[in-house]
C-alpha cells in the first residue's frame, strides 16, 4: 500500500470532521425561543408594569435585562383565537380560529390541515418544539392537535374547558391520555402546573445541544384559584376584605369539567398563583443559565388578554387592568394590552423600554427573523426585530384588526392614535361607533366619534376590508360559540 492511499481516508476524515464542527457552530448561531404565554394575566399584574399589592421580581428582572414593550397587543380577547393569531401570524380577521368553538367530548374546533404554523416553520429550520401547558386549538387527534401543527412534544390540557381545573382526572402527553389517580374522586393531591412545568424543565435538560423552540403556555392564572396549601399560607389574611368564591364540589355536575372549584380567599389565591408564575418564569431562566445556553436564548413573557372576572377573581381589586378599561371578552384596552417582556443577552438592550405598537401576529415574523428564515406570505404580522436590536428601521403597521364572536359581536380597530370601537354587531340596530385618541384618552373614556365623523369612516371602511368572511366563525351568518 503507498502513501497516498494511506493518507486518503485520513484526510477524509478531517474534512468530514471539519464539516461536522461548521455545521454544529451553525446550529449553535440559531437562537433559541423561549415563549411564555400566561393565562388572563393583566396589563397590571406585573409590579414592573405598576402592580403594588405584590411583587413579580423575577419577571421584572426580566425587563431590567431585556425590553418592555408597553402599547404590545394579545391575538385577541379570549384564549383559543388569541393563540391562532400567534401561531399562524394573522389577526382575528384572517386567521381560522375566531372563537372558543368547542369539540365534544374534549377539546375545541381545530385550526385546519392548511394552516402553517411558527412551530411547523421552526421544525423546518432545525428546531426541536415542544409546548407544555394548555392547547385549546383541536382535540386530541385532530387536524389541529399539537402534534399535526409542528410540535415534537406536548404536555398538558388539550381543552381549555379542562383547564379551567388545576386539579385535572388527566392530561395529556402527546397522544397518550395521563390519568392522574391521585385526583379522583374527593382528592386534590397533583396540581397540574406542577407537573406541567416539571416537564417544561425537563425540555430544555433533553435539548440543551440544539436550537429549540419551548412554548410554555402557562395555565396560571386563569380562572380556578385553587393552589396547594403551601404555595397559599404566605398569603392569608393579607388582602382584606376577603372575597369568597361558592365554586364546584365533588359530587356536583361536571366536577373537574369545567365548573371551577370553591376558594373562601380569593384575593390571597390570586396573588400566590401570580407569585406561583412568577416562580415559575425565574426556574426557566436559573435552568437555562445552569445549561449554560442564556446568552443564546430569546426568551418573551406575555400573557393572552386581559383579567378575568370569573372564578372568585377581582382585578378592580388588584387593578389587573391598569388604567384601562375592560376586561376579558372587551375590545377595550383591558382586554387586548397586555405586558411583554422580551430578553436576549447581547442582543436587546438591558432596561429598555418601547412603545411601539405590536401584537401576537407579529411574533412569527419577528422569531423567523431572529432564526434566520423567511416567514410566509400572506400574514398580517411585521417583525419587530428592528426595535429589539435598538435599530431605526422598524416598519409600522397601517392598522390592528380584532374581531370577538361571543355577546352580541365585537370589532375594533385601532390606526395610529385613533380607535374605532363596535359592539353589539350582530344588531345593526345597536351596534355602537365608538371612537378614542388612545395618547389623549388611554382609559377610553371619551366617545369622540360625532366630533370626527371623518374618522370613523375612514376607520370603518379600513375594519370592513380588514377580514375575510369565515364560514365557521361569522358575523354574518351569526355562526358563533358561547
Amino acid at each position: 500500500m503507498n502513501k497516498t492511499t494511506i493518507l486518503y481516508p485520513a484526510s477524509l476524515l478531517l474534512f468530514t470532521a471539519c464539516q461536522s464542527v461548521q455545521k454544529q457552530a451553525v446550529e449553535q448561531q440559531k437562537p433559541n425561543i423561549v415563549y411564555i404565554l400566561a393565562d388572563d394575566l393583566g396589563y397590571g399584574d406585573l409590579s414592573s408594569y405598576g402592580q403594588e399589592h405584590f411583587s413579580t421580581p423575577n419577571i421584572d428582572r426580566l425587563a431590567e435585562t431585556g425590553m418592555k414593550f408597553t402599547q404590545h397587543y394579545s391575538g385577541a380577547t379570549v384564549c383559543a383565537p388569541s393563540r391562532s393569531a400567534l401561531m399562524t401570524g394573522k389577526h382575528t380577521g384572517h386567521t381560522f380560529i375566531r372563537g372558543n368553538k368547542e369539540w365534544k367530548p374534549e377539546g375545541q374546533y381545530p385550526l385546519d390541515a392548511e394552516a402553517y404554523t411558527l412551530a411547523e416553520a421552526l421544525q423546518e429550520a432545525g428546531y426541536v418544539t415542544g409546548a407544555f401547558g394548555k392547547w385549546g386549538l383541536g382535540y386530541p387527534g385532530s387536524e389541529g392537535d399539537p402534534n399535526n401543527q409542528g410540535f415534537d412534544e406536548f404536555y398538558g390540557y388539550n381543552c381549555q374547558r379542562m383547564a379551567h381545573n388545576y386539579y385535572p382526572g388527566h392530561l395529556w402527553y402527546n397522544q397518550e391520555k395521563i390519568v392522574l389517580e391521585e385526583n379522583s374522586g374527593d382528592q386534590f393531591e397533583v396540581y397540574a402546573p406542577d407537573l406541567i412545568h416539571t416537564r417544561a424543565l425537563q425540555f430544555l435538560e433533553d435539548n440543551r445541544d440544539e436550537p429549540f423552540f419551548l412554548f410554555y403556555p402557562n395555565v396560571i392564572p386563569h380562572a380556578e384559584l385553587l393552589l396547594p396549601e403551601e404555595y397559599l399560607q404566605e398569603f392569608r389574611g393579607k388582602f382584606l376584605p376577603e372575597k369568597e368564591f361558592d365554586g364546584a364540589e365533588p359530587g356536583d355536575d361536571n366536577f373537574r369539567n369545567g365548573p371551577y372549584g370553591t376558594q373562601p380567599e380569593s384575593h390571597a389565591a390570586f396573588a400566590a398563583m401570580v407569585t406561583l408564575l412568577d416562580r415559575q418564569v425565574g426556574e426557566v431562566v436559573a435552568k437555562l443559565k445552569e445549561l449554560g445556553i442564556y446568552d443564546n436564548t430569546i426568551i418573551v413573557f406575555t400573557s393572552d388578554n386581559g383579567p378575568h372576572l370569573e372564578g372568585g377573581a377581582d382585578p378592580d381589586y388588584f387593578d389587573s387592568n391598569g388604567i384601562y378599561r375592560g376586561y376579558k371578552r372587551d375590545l377595550y384596552e383591558g382586554g387586548i394590552r397586555v405586558p411583554m417582556i422580551a430578553v436576549w443577552e447581547g442582543k436587546i438592550q438591558a432596561g429598555s423600554e418601547t412603545s411601539h405598537p405590536s401584537a401576537f401576529w407579529d411574533v412569527f415574523p419577528t422569531v423567523a427573523d431572529a432564526a434566520g428564515f423567511e416567514a410566509p406570505e400572506g400574514i398580517d404580522g411585521i417583525s419587530f426585530l428592528p426595535t429589539l436590536l435598538g435599530k431605526d428601521d422598524q416598519k409600522e403597521h397601517e392598522y390592528l384588526y380584532w374581531e370577538f364572536h361571543e355577546q352580541g359581536g365585537r370589532k375594533a380597530l385601532r390606526k395610529g392614535d385613533w380607535k374605532l370601537v363596535n359592539y353589539n354587531v350582530f344588531n345593526p340596530d345597536k351596534t355602537t361607533v365608538e371612537l378614542y385618541n388612545i395618547p389623549a384618552d388611554p382609559g377610553e373614556q371619551k366617545n369622540v366619534a360625532e366630533e370626527h365623523p371623518e374618522i370613523v369612516e375612514e376607520l370603518s371602511k379600513l375594519m370592513a376590508s380588514a377580514r375575510t368572511e369565515s364560514e365557521i366563525f361569522s358575523f354574518e351568518s351569526k355562526t358563533v360559540i358561547q
